[in-house]
């Protein structure tokens, strides 16, 4: 017997079994009217009404259907009420500008939009068929009463969601992710992380990204209480904590350096020592840091690595028992490293020490760009763009960025995006954008520059450039810092190399990552 693997399974499951829990805590401070404390039930019929007014605006199966939200529940539910029904979830980074979510939009041929009240004003002029703001009015379209919807048929090889990701293209890449990606990649979340119907996890990753390394499917399905936190501050993170006695959250290691600036100030012990598991992704943060997390915390540190192309889990890196007699800082400098292939996952380096990945998570293309999708796939191999080595132990550490993204505060920003706005000032003749290492976000954007003779030009200064960039692209891609040089350095056919360019701001480090 073979059934599909389908997102619905997860919210089924929860509502068969946890119906009458407590299952989602909304963010109580928000533009649109609270959900406050639902059940799984009320979960599920939402879903179902979700999916029933897509039925009534035409809105057929595999069609498109757009949600630019902070974390939120009704952006949790639309997992289920659009995915679980037969559509396709674009879930869009609300830090973006309008002309990107618009391209989003149009690039995936979104029909319906759903848009935050907070985005209203700056997304006015970003169009789909059927638009709508979130809130009451749209509850009542959507989420409101009881239904009974259309259950389109859904193989696992189906696209769940359509995901975009900035990569080496200055357009960022939709990132296919069937049913059979997001369901296998959730059950290994929570396998490998131990997740439990006795665990309370508190969003504060975005649900946008990667659909929330998956978290928002398994932890629904085993029936675990989730907390929605709007945006990410340290103190806040505590509370919620302290509050709904939370077990498991994930972040980027901004947030770690977050929650350790904000324990500082705090009043008494910290909340969920010797309780909580934290769960990071990107660059691993220094050995201190994470020493921090066991020592100052009392929190289970714990490092995963991958992509949004593989849903995301590609490796896990957890304190294991031959670890138990070792220092807080051995352990430590132990868990820096990206960490060991998943269940079912192989993994490899080739000759120039690209970290290539075969595994059921790997995604099934990129949206209306079957170029990108054979590069990627070259050789029935998904290439990560990350430069690392494999131990001998099997433990794979991240060496270096292959390809042009950086990552800052758990962001990819491609560099040639910003390139391609700097060029846009009439004062800059050449210019190259590179990550550098930064304290607090892992990696900032610095640009080097080069200005054009005449006396009108060399006159700019680095806040009129920074400032330029953010009239073009999204504030978290424009650069923090600007170096005004003569020249740029390249070879004898004229190309610029990066790695030689960032050289020196990482000099005296293991890694080119931070």
């Amino acid at each position: 017997m073979q059934i599909p693997l389908t997102v619905s399974d997860f919210l089924d499951r929860a509502e068969f079994v946890y119906g009458d829990r407590a299952a989602v805590v909304d963010e109580p401070d928000q533009p649109a009217p609270s959900w406050g404390a639902v059940t799984y039930k009320d979960v599920a019929r939402r879903a179902r009404a979700q999916a029933a007014a897509l039925d009534r605006l035409g809105v057929g199966a595999g069609a498109r259907v757009a949600v630019v939200s902070h974390n939120s529940a009704r952006l949790l539910t639309s997992f289920f009420g659009v995915s679980g029904y037969g559509r396709v979830l674009v879930p869009v980074n609300f830090r973006l500008r309008a002309d990107e979510v618009a391209y989003i939009v149009e690039h995936s041929g979104a029909e319906v939009l759903l848009v935050d009240p907070e985005l209203e004003d700056s997304l006015k002029d970003v169009k789909a068929h059927h638009r709508f703001v979130i809130g009451a009015e749209s509850d009542a379209e959507f989420f409101d009463g009881d239904h009974d919807p259309v259950r389109h048929a859904i193989g696992e090889n189906d696209t769940a969601t359509i995901n975009y990701t900035s990569g080496t293209t200055a357009r960022p890449k939709g990132v296919q992710l069937t049913h059979r990606n997001i369901w296998l990649n959730a059950v290994l979340m929570g396998l490998h992380l131990g997740v439990g119907d006795r665990d309370v996890y508190l969003h504060t990753l975005p649900m946008f990204h990667a659909n929330g390394w998956g978290m928002p499917y398994i932890v629904t399905g085993l029936g675990a209480k989730q907390i929605v936190l709007r945006k990410v501050d340290g103190a806040e993170i505590l509370r919620r904590v302290d509050e709904h006695g939370v077990t498991l959250l994930n972040g980027a290691p901004t947030v770690i350096a977050m929650v350790l600036a904000a324990a500082k100030e705090w009043d008494g012990e910290i909340p969920g020592r010797d309780r909580v598991r934290v769960v990071v992704a990107g660059a691993p943060p220094p050995s201190t840091v994470i020493q921090q997390v066991e020592d100052v915390l009392g929190w289970q540190f714990n490092q995963i690595y991958g992509l949004t192309e593989t849903a995301p889990l590609v490796t896990v890196n957890r304190t294991r028992q031959e670890w138990d007699g070792l220092t807080s800082l051995e352990r430590a400098r132990n868990l820096m490293r990206a960490g060991v292939p998943s269940l079912g996952t192989r993994m490899v380096t080739d000759a120039d020490a690209e970290v290539l990945v075969r595994s059921n998570v790997v995604l099934e293309g990129y949206w209306q760009q079957p170029e990108e999708s054979e590069r990627a796939l070259a050789g029935d191999w998904f290439h990560t763009g990350d430069g690392g080595a494999i131990g001998g132990d099997g433990y794979l550490t991240i060496s270096d960025r292959k390809k042009d993204v950086i990552i800052t505060g758990g962001e990819n920003v491609s560099s040639i995006e910003v390139e391609d706005a700097l060029y846009k000032h009439p004062a800059i003749a050449e210019c190259a954008v590179i990550g550098v290492p930064d304290e607090k976000w892992g990696e900032t954007i610095k640009a080097l520059v080069v200005l054009k003779e005449d006396h009108s030009s060399r006159a700019t200064t680095e806040a009129e450039v920074i400032k330029h960039c953010k009239g073009l692209i999204a504030g978290f891609k424009a650069p923090t810092t600007v170096e005004f040089r003569e020249t740029l350095p390249r070879t004898a056919t004229g190309k610029l190399q990066k790695f030689k360019l960032r050289e020196p701001y990482w000099e005296g480090r293991e890694r080119n990552v931070n």
